[in-house]
This record gives C-alpha cells, structure tokens and sequence, in this order.
C-alpha cells in the first residue's frame, strides 16, 4: 500500500494548530475548574486525614499521570506511592495498607486493568478518590469521592488520543496535591529538605551568609567624600557608614554619581551629609534568593548585611549570588 507524502503546510498553519491544542486543553481545564465543588474539599480532606500513604494508579496515559501525581505529593509532603493496576494482582498489592488511601484515574472508569484493583481496594477497606469523565462507571461506583474531569472533546483532530482529559487530570492532580501543601502546613524549609539537590535546593538552602564577604572599610560619619570614594573603588560599589558598629548608612556609586554632577566640590564633604541613612539591607538568614528578589525590586547590586541586634556582618553582591545559583 503506498504510503501519502505528509501534508506541507506554511509556518502560520503549524502555528494555528499548536494554538487550537493549547486552547482547547485550556478551555478543558476552566471548565473543570468551574465544575470544582464540595467533593474537591472532601477528597483534600480525606487525603489529610490519612496516616497512611497515598496509592496512586491508573492505565495508559492516565498511567503516566498518576506517576506524575505521585511524584507530586511526595515531593510536596504528601508520601505517596505509584501502584501499576496489573502489576497489583500479581504482587504489588503488599505495597498497600489499611490506611492508606487511593486516588485513581480514568477516562472512562471503565478499564478492565483497573477492575481488579478496585475490588481489591474495597476489599482492604481502602477509601478511593475518583478522577474520571465518566459520572456512571465502575470506578464512580467504587469511590468515595470522585472528580469530574471529563471533556468536550480532545485536543486530538480524531477527538481519540488523550490530550485534554489528560491536561485535566494533571491539573486536578496538582490541585489535590498544593491544596494538601496549605491544609499540612508545609513550610519553605520542608520543602527545602525534600529538594537538596539541584536549582530547586540551591535556591531553597542557600542563605546571604553563605554567600556574603567581609565588608572592607568602614567609614565613620565624620569621613570626607575622598574616603567614601575609596572605600566605592575597593568594596565594588558600596561604602559602609556605621556608628559604634551598627550600621549608620551607605553611599553608592549611583550617589557619587549623582553628587558629582550637582556639587564640584563635594570630595570635601562629609559622608553624613550624603550618605543614605535608611538603606536596604539583608539579614544572614535571609534567603539567598529573597536578597536577589530586593536587589531587582530596588535597583541596587548590593546589600550590607546586618544581624538582629544592628551590627555590620557582611555585604552581599548580586554578582556573587547569581554564580552561587540563588535564581
């Protein structure tokens, strides 16, 4: 059988496509959300209450978002496990305990592979949550709670591959599993420790002071304008002005700038007179990211840092934090 040249389409048509497949899935998506309702609750409700961990199963393409979901939840606090439906008949069902709880999803609700894990989650006594498009199925029937997450259509020219029932699944899912992240409390920190390595972690672990240098000279109000000059060339870019060691105020280059275009003779003149005495600071606990976030929001590259009680501990550049990874 001879096999049809592809079809060759222009640019602006390839374009046009990709855009009908976003759209529709994300039309898909606002009206699942519109749909939420008090079952949404429930099931975020139960998944809390739960000592156990969380199961997480479905066939095909459903298959992969449930291992994508359970990633999730683990990542986010939630200990949950994927469990393959065929593979729970033959062994894998030893995974499971009686207080666990099982979020399972499909299309239909139908699928023969998923049956026999149903009946044998209602035999353990194991409560399901339901994501499915369909309201009148097994897995409807068998679940506690169930989620609407059928679709109009998907995204798919033949209305057949998974497309936008998978895009509401994924988002359901991750509904369920940030909605667990509030009700549990999770914290940054928590969820720094379950990232420690890569961006993620630079970004959630690293702090100012590990990043932060020794501040050089530190000039005292009564300095002239030439030593602040020094202090700018040697410090790059930041003069510390303190009093008694707790921070009094700073001069930037930007100030030099803008004073020397307004007074030739300002090498002659005090700091204090110059000087910024309500500067943005950053605190050594501070993470490393947040000094990053001030620096974007204010217009500055440096911060001196500054411990609880006032004293000068540090000064932090924007340069140093990008190459540690803060963002």
């Amino acid at each position: 059988m001879p096999v049809e040249a592809p079809a060759r389409l222009d640019a602006a048509a390839l374009i046009a496509l990709g855009r009908r497949v976003l759209e529709l899935e994300a039309a898909s998506i606002h009206a699942a959300a519109g749909r939420l309702d008090a079952r949404f609750a429930r099931a975020v409700e139960l998944l809390a209450r739960s000592t156990g961990r969380v199961i997480v199963s479905g066939v095909g393409k459903s298959g992969l978002i449930a291992r994508k979901l359970a990633a999730t939840l683990t990542s986010t606090g939630t200990a949950a496990s994927y469990l393959h439906p065929v593979d729970s008949l033959h062994g894998d069902l030893g995974i499971v305990g009686a207080d666990d709880v099982a979020i399972l999803l499909s299309k239909s609700g139908g699928s023969d592979e998923l049956l026999g894990l149903i009946g044998s989650l209602q035999r353990l006594g194991v409560p399901i949550v339901a994501i499915t498009g369909d309201a009148d199925s097994m897995l409807t029937r068998a679940a506690v709670v169930v989620l609407d997450a059928a679709v109009a259509e998907e995204a798919c020219p033949f209305d057949l591959a998974p497309t936008s029932s998978t895009a509401v699944a994924l988002a359901l899912g991750d509904a369920l599993a940030l909605a667990l992240v509030e009700v549990k409390g999770v914290r940054m920190e928590d969820f720094a420790a379950l990232h420690p390595g890569g961006s993620i972690g630079r970004r959630l672990l690293l702090r100012v002071r590990d990043v932060m240098v020794v501040p050089g000279r530190i000039l005292s109000p009564s300095a002239l304008m030439r030593d602040a000059v020094v202090s700018l060339a040697h410090d790059r870019g930041l003069a510390i002005v303190a009093e008694a060691g707790r921070l009094a105020g700073v001069l930037t280059t930007g100030d030099l700038t803008r004073l020397a275009d307004r007074d030739a003779g300002f090498i002659e003149r005090p700091v204090a007179e110059v000087m910024n005495r309500a500067p943005r600071t950053a605190a050594p606990d501070d993470l490393a990211g947040a000094a990053v976030g001030v620096m974007q929001r204010h217009g500055v590259m440096v911060l001196p840092v500054v411990a609880p009680k006032g004293d000068i501990v540090g000064v932090v550049h924007l340069h140093d934090l990008l190459r540690a990874g803060a963002v």
